[in-house]
């Protein structure tokens, strides 16, 4: 039996109409059309899925939707856009950090939420921030010298 769930995503009000128990990552994807977190493992070990709750790095596709609701939901959307990416976007185009992509919508959730917490993180911190996400193409150095850039240019997180 469906029910209506209120949610807050990316500064947005959303009334959804879904099963109990559903993942929010399906919501975030199937109801609202966004495509930033995607669906990899359904375990919470790859991190592909990752979303801020309350600016708090988590992944969607353990997260129950009612669960999520009262809470501010940011997706990589959420962050910025094609004309104006987000400081963070931005170094990792700079770095070409990408190659699959894949992994990608995690990687910058994740460092996004370490920079808002430690603006000026060590090597370390950032590949223990990073621990949770996986990468199969292995740009890693790339992501973590972006990461190092976004941190070096002291944009706001």
């Amino acid at each position: 039996m469906s029910r209506t769930v209120h949610l807050k995503v990316n500064g947005q009000p959303h009334d959804v109409s879904v099963e109990p128990g559903t993942m929010l990552l399906y919501v975030l994807r199937d109801n609202l059309g966004l495509h930033g977190p995607k669906f990899g493992c359904g375990l919470s070990q790859c991190g592909a899925c990752t979303i801020h709750l309350n600016g708090q790095a988590i992944h969607s596709c353990v997260l129950p939707v009612e669960a999520a609701a009262g809470h501010e939901i940011t997706t990589l959307e959420g962050l910025g856009t094609i004309d104006r990416p987000d400081p963070l976007q931005k170094a990792f185009i700079d770095e070409q950090a990408v190659q699959c992509g894949y992994c990608i919508n995690g990687m910058i959730m994740t460092a996004k939420a370490l920079l808002k917490a430690k603006p000026h993180p060590t090597r370390d911190d950032i590949k223990q921030a990073l621990d949770g996400n996986l990468c199969r193409c292995g740009t890693h150095m790339r992501i973590v010298r972006a990461i190092e850039r976004a941190a070096k240019a002291g944009e706001p997180a």
